[in-house]
Formats: structure tokens, sequence, C-alpha cells
């Protein structure tokens, strides 16, 4: 499968003959983030899941599936399209049973990674910025190192620079968050806290999808460690998932090998990451 021909012009995507029209595959690209500087490899993506979702297509039909499709949710429906993929893969794709012993022996070697959530008593100061505004979160973290510089020569002032600088309701009540548990603030926030001892005041700004956060973390509470029975349903969930993917992904570059493709290599990037529904 060339992806380039000999005057390295891109080659038509295809799959046994039939094309996937290049505005088809701009419309899936912007369901496949990429960097700024890198749109082909948007595209790249989005032509790899068109030609996917083309051969299984094809494979269901050979195979004389006659699609079947289920409700959703209340009212939303698979296309007829949707059904096949799902019924040739639930067909075809036999994920190795799950053993108990095997979940229990992750469970044992590291039990206090199943715990119940923490508790943390906190308070932050905002530094706001968007996401994607260089310029603006540029500032803002200098505006936290500042102001960071400030409260590691005084901590006491906490209160009272959140109050300045703030840009939380919190900065009403000097940067207290009160009692939050895991899972209360973004994943980033989270780690921060779960990195800091008690008392302390974070070394540097902590980035977040809203701007940097100053924080001093008062006081902290592990969960307990949860029983093998509490976590069984979770682990055997995430097994359950990361087999059929396994499992899925082999299926479909042993389906690939039998598959006249151009325009898209399986091989060099797998076609088990491309969505595998229609």
């Amino acid at each position: 499968m060339r992806v380039l021909d000999r005057t390295d012009r891109p080659v038509p995507v295809t799959v046994n003959g039939v094309a996937i029209a290049p505005e088809a595959i701009a419309a899936e690209a912007q369901n496949h983030p990429a960097p700024k500087a890198r749109p082909g490899q948007a595209w790249q993506a989005a032509a790899r899941a068109l030609a996917l979702r083309e051969m299984l297509l094809q494979e269901a039909r050979a195979r004389r599936i006659a699609p079947a499709p289920v409700e959703l949710a209340e009212g939303q429906w698979e296309t007829e399209e949707e059904a096949l993929v799902r019924q040739l893969l639930e067909g075809a794709v036999s994920p190795a049973a799950i053993d108990e012993a095997e979940l229990r022996a992750i469970y044992d070697g590291a039990p206090d990674r199943f715990r119940g959530p923490a508790l943390f008593e906190a308070a932050h100061i905002l530094f706001p910025a968007a996401p994607g505004d260089a310029e603006a979160r540029a500032a803002a973290r200098t505006r936290a190192e500042t102001v960071l510089a400030e409260l590691h020569g005084n901590p006491r002032r906490f209160a009272a620079l959140a109050t300045e600088h703030s840009a939380c309701s919190s900065r009403a009540n000097g940067g207290m968050l009160g009692q939050i548990a895991s899972g209360d603030t973004v994943p980033e926030f989270e780690a921060a806290l779960c990195s800091m001892g008690e008392g302390s005041i974070s070394d540097a700004p902590v980035a977040s999808r809203y701007g940097f956060h100053l924080i001093r973390l008062d006081a902290r509470v592990l969960g307990e460690i949860l029983p093998f029975a509490a976590v069984l349903p979770h682990l055997r969930q995430a097994r359950e998932k990361a087999d059929w993917f396994r499992a899925s992904r082999a299926y479909v570059e042993e389906l690939a090998t039998r598959y006249a493709v151009t325009g898209v290599d399986f091989h060099e990037h797998p076609a088990g990451k491309a969505r595998l529904s229609a």
C-alpha cells in the first residue's frame, strides 16, 4: 500500500477500488485533533478511519450480514451501516476469557492504588488565561510567579493576596475552597494537591485549562483502601476493554492484508487505533 506515487502526489484513498472522497476525509478530519503545525496528521487519521470503515462495511456485506440496528438511547437508533460494523465485530472478535486470579494479582500487587476518594482542605489564587491564548498564558504565569515570590517570603499574606489577585469567586474567602474530594477539581489541580505536603504552598504556578493557580494545601485525608470485591467490577471492565481493543486490532490488521487499500497504511499506523464504529 503506497501513500505517495512517483511524483510525490497523494495517492487516492481507495478500498478494493472504492474511492474515499477528499471532501469526506476533510469533514472527518474535524473529529481527529492534531497539532496546528501538523494539519496533515488529522487528514491521515481521518483517511485511515474512513478506509477502515469502508473495509469493515465491505466485509460485512460479503458475509451477507443483515443489518439489525439497536436503540442507543431513547429515540436514537444506529444507522444500518453502524449496525453492520457492530455486528461484524461482534461475530469476528473474540477476546480471551478473563482470569479473575490475574485481576486479584493486580490488586494484591498494589492495593494502595485502589482507595476511596481523598479529601482536601485547600486554598488557591487563580490567574486566568484561556488554553489557546499563548500571550495571555505567558502573562498570567508571570503574574503568578511574581505573587508566588511574595508568598514564599510571607506565607501569611495568602488570604490578602487571594482577595487582591484571584479571579475565582473564592477570593471573597481568602482563596479558601473548603473541603474538596477526589474528582471535584481538574486533574492537574488534584495532581498538585496529591504531591504537596500539608501546610505547604505550591513551589511553582500550577497550569490548568483555567490558567495558573497558586495552591496552599491545609489538610489531606487519604481514602481507605477498597476491598477487592468493590474493585473487581472496575478491574474486569478495564480488562474487557483492553482485551477487546487488542483482539479487534488484530482482526482489522489481518483483514487489511486481504484488501487492496491505497492512500493509507494500516501497518505503519495500526488500524486498531482508528474508530471502529461507522
